[in-house]
């Protein structure tokens, strides 16, 4: 008896957690699971979103661009800045202001607080690279944060018109 009115006691506390169908992997998931994923994912956007330097290596790691990621109203992300060599002080050591730049207009999906989808144009035009011509790349990028990092890395770097690697980088704030 005492078994049975004991099976009966946990049957009701499991029952009165509260949980929900989980649309995308059809699993059940208490509400606690659910409170750390939000806490997660605000995490994750208090990280994301905001003003961030941006570098080309080919431009200067000492004279930084930005970029903008912002949160619109129907809850999407969207990226938008440069990096421009006009701004460089001329003969400065790492950078010369010869008309150089990347541009980055998109938008961005936050994966987690260490990985970021661009979806977008990034333009760069570098005058040792692609004839000087600016190069144009359409589609979705990784940008991901390894190790001890303190950027978000486009995973996706090999120069579609050349024989190099490009680094992207968008700092944390």
């Amino acid at each position: 008896m005492r078994k049975i009115i004991f099976t009966m006691l946990i049957a009701l506390l499991v029952a009165s957690v509260p949980s929900t169908i989980d649309a995308k992997t059809k699993k059940k998931t208490t509400m606690k699971h659910r409170t750390e994923q939000d806490a997660r994912r605000v995490s994750a956007e208090r990280k994301v979103v905001g003003k961030h330097m941006l570098s080309l290596q080919w431009i200067s790691w000492n004279y930084f661009g930005s970029v903008e990621i912002k949160k619109e109203a129907d809850g999407t992300y969207t990226c938008k800045g440069e990096q421009l060599a006009v701004k460089c002080k001329d003969a400065e050591e790492g950078c010369k202001a010869n008309g150089d730049y990347v541009k980055l207009d998109g938008k961005i999906e936050i994966v987690d607080r260490n990985h970021l989808i661009f979806i977008g144009q990034i333009r760069t035009k570098i005058y040792h690279i692609n004839n000087g011509q600016e190069l144009l790349r359409e589609g979705t990028f990784n940008f991901e944060a390894t190790g001890n990092r303190k950027f978000w890395r486009m995973q996706e770097m090999k120069n579609p018109a050349d024989e190099c690697i490009d680094y992207i980088d968008i700092y944390f704030k």
